[in-house]
């Protein structure tokens, strides 16, 4: 595989020995919510149905801040189409994914990366789903290749073992690869029983040119794992982590539990009712500010990020993107504001609250 061409801008790796690079993900749950995304198999067929909401969505993360539109391409692979009875458009779908983000960014000036992510057959010492889902990686980063990214992204991986496969494939191609690990073992191990520290330098080691984590944790159960990352690589560091307040108690928001509500279909909140455990926008924004200062220059956020996250991300390290031109101003709020001009009568009434 080879690349089609070069891209004229700057790439992945020029804009990381600038800055921070942000990257919005997430695409599975904020399109279910919307109702163009089936929970359970989370199949993104909505490439192919609906295809104008996938290209806005790409346009209102990268109006927040995100530096980069990717291809909504996580659970495209063969495994996933097999499982809902379309891998008859396996091929089609990766390609209009990639069409529809190439397009947003190529009207925005973003990087565009192509995504391939676990593939829910490997295991660990079986050799022959070793070659398969090597085969599965190699299909979607020729399709990606061809369809002129800058990056691939390959992501969410509890098996380092599978993540090194796919990091092969990436470099074989000839492209940068952004590599992320999903840390669900409450030992925060690889799903084989590596250190994080241990794994990413062996990604590292492979080729891959930005290492770290991803998914399944949120903010505050990630950020005391990025040090460790830092300091075991030389080459840049990832944090994308869920935006829901998981604990060391419940590290993973599939650990998450909600006693309060007694109408759950079963005893987890994931992944239909986690609303009661979502991060706001300022604790997204203190989570960029630290994991930053630890040396992070690949920022974002994964499952249930939407725009308005990725917004106070970019504004916590200093930016203004386009959506700031409506970030708030609660000086004017007709209640708690303290603009001239205001009814003072609203501002006594409000002291009753």
């Amino acid at each position: 595989m080879s690349l089609s061409a070069v891209p004229s801008r700057a790439g992945l790796l020029d804009r990381l020995a600038q800055d921070a690079v942000i990257c919005a993900e997430g695409y599975l749950f904020a399109l279910e919510r919307q109702g163009y995304v089936q929970a359970g198999p989370f199949v993104p067929l909505v490439v192919l149905e609906h295809p104008e909401v996938v290209a806005q969505l790409h346009r209102d993360f990268v109006r927040a801040g995100s530096d980069v539109v990717e291809a909504f391409t996580y659970y495209a692979h063969r495994e996933k189409l097999k499982l809902v009875g379309r891998a008859a458009d396996l091929e089609e779908l990766n390609r209009c994914a990639l069409k529809i983000a190439r397009d947003v960014a190529r009207e925005n000036g973003a990087l565009l990366a192509g995504d391939i992510c676990h593939t829910n057959i490997y295991r660990g010492g079986d050799k022959e789903t070793h070659r398969t889902a090597r085969a599965m990686f190699e299909e979607q980063v020729r399709w990606a290749v061809e369809e002129s990214v800058d990056f691939v992204i390959a992501e969410t991986f509890s098996y380092a073992q599978e993540a090194l496969e796919a990091v092969g494939v990436v470099k074989s191609a000839g492209l940068p690869v952004v590599a992320t690990l999903a840390v669900g073992r409450r030992d925060a191990l690889t799903r084989e029983g590596w250190t994080l520290a241990d794994a990413c330098r062996k990604l590292e080691q492979a080729g891959a040119d930005v290492v770290g984590l991803n998914c399944y944790r949120g903010p505050w159960t990630m950020l005391p794992l990025l040090e460790g990352i830092r300091n075991a690589v030389s080459c840049h560091v990832a944090a994308l982590p869920i935006p829901y307040r998981t604990t060391g108690e419940q590290p993973t928001f599939i650990a998450l539990r909600d006693p309060a509500c007694d109408c759950l279909p079963g005893e987890m909140p994931f992944p239909l009712a986690l609303d009661p455990f979502y991060c706001n926008r300022f604790e997204i924004g203190k989570f960029a500010r630290e994991a930053y200062a630890l040396g992070v220059r690949y920022l974002g956020l994964c499952c249930g990020a939407m725009p308005h996250h990725i917004r106070s991300m970019a504004e916590a390290l200093g930016r203004r993107p386009p959506a700031s031109k409506y970030s708030p101003d609660m000086s004017k709020h007709v209640f708690f504001g303290t603009a001239e001009g205001l009814n003072q009568e609203n501002l006594e009434y409000a002291k009753q609250f």
